[in-house]
């Protein structure tokens, strides 16, 4: 076996960097600077025929004890603002945290990610999963992705209509592999306006009903609503909404009266956390993952889970919820490993 390109260490420990906490391992691995180490990384694990994995914060991922394959650590930073036209063009390289980006844009003055505060995470990570919350996705504000295209190794930028973006999806997701996102270009317009459509954000937001009026007083109300319906990662792993939101035709969502959904395209979305409360699992265990006491769509470890404990936990809950309402849930994590 070729001795691997530097920073990539055999036996690269990734236990500490997914959110749910579960024990892990690569073949190979490390944090890559730039885009070169990334190129230079994911050519490595083509010529000793590995896979090769890009991770952010690894908030969004379900790893695998043993994983053979390169696994690289997007650790490239930097961020930009640049007043144009109407508005402001935010640039981030995929390392920098997401959260941070949030708070550095609103404490500036500038609205259009309050919503979307609090969200672990990277920048490089945001528009694979097309992250969204409160009324609000990425792709509301996304204007381009940088990537590296495995297929010729070319840098390239994909304007936000090339990217696929849909309900926690994208290109990206649904061709895994062949681009390394590197960075991301955000534009946020000077006419700013809150989205408060969320229930979560249209009864008052603030203590004493007070209304929204500012980015920053929208991003308060939005962190202290996860803060009130999500375990904090960093004292309980978990890895975020387990489940999608599920879409159901019209008639489907009608046989089930105690869920309340909210209109589609293709038909109703459910609420999944809903739907795994009336199956009582709202703090269900098995082994050391369970459904957490706060908020039923939040898979937690409670204390050494495995991969396998999950697994179990979650199919449980899928054949629960399709046994009981006819309704699929689908994963919302992705998996590195087998």
């Amino acid at each position: 076996m070729r001795a691997p390109p530097a920073p990539l260490v055999p036996q690269f420990d990734l236990s500490g960097r997914n959110t749910l906490g579960l024990r892990s391992r690569a073949s190979y691995g490390g944090v890559l600077a730039d885009e070169g180490e990334m190129i230079a990384a994911a050519q490595f694990a083509d010529r000793v025929g590995l896979p090769f994995h890009l991770l952010g914060g690894g908030s969004n991922c379900l790893l695998a004890e043993e994983i053979d394959a390169v696994v690289g650590i997007a650790g490239a930073r930097g961020r930009r603002l640049q007043r144009v036209g109407g508005g402001v063009r935010v640039t981030a390289r995929a390392g920098e945290t997401w959260d941070d980006i949030v708070r550095w844009t609103v404490g500036q003055g500038f609205g259009g990610l309050e919503n979307l505060a609090g969200i672990p995470g990277t920048a490089g990570a945001a528009p694979i999963q097309n992250i969204g919350a409160f009324g609000v996705e990425l792709s509301d504000v996304a204007e381009s992705v940088d990537v590296i295209d495995t297929e010729d190794w070319t840098q390239r930028r994909l304007a936000a209509a090339e990217c696929g973006f849909g309900y926690r999806q994208s290109r990206f997701k649904e061709d895994p592999g062949r681009f390394l996102v590197t960075g991301i270009t955000l534009y946020l317009p000077a006419a700013w306006r809150p989205v408060l459509s969320h229930e979560g954000l249209s009864r008052g937001g603030l203590s004493g009903g007070a209304s929204l009026t500012g980015a920053a007083q929208v991003m308060g109300a939005v962190l202290a609503r996860r803060g009130e319906r999500l375990p904090d990662w960093r004292l309980t792993g978990n890895a975020g909404s387990f489940f999608h939101n599920p879409v159901v035709p019209v008639a489907a969502a009608a046989r089930i009266p105690d869920v309340c959904g909210h209109p589609a395209p293709g038909g109703v979305k459910l609420p999944a956390g809903k739907l795994l409360d009336l199956c009582g699992f709202r703090g269900r265990r098995r082994g050391g993952a369970a459904f957490s006491e706060i908020n039923a769509l939040i898979l937690v470890n409670a204390g050494g889970a495995t991969l396998r404990d999950v697994d179990a936990l979650a199919a449980r809950a899928q054949d629960a919820v399709r046994l009981r309402f006819g309704v699929d849930l689908f994963q919302e994590p992705s998996r590195v490993g087998n």
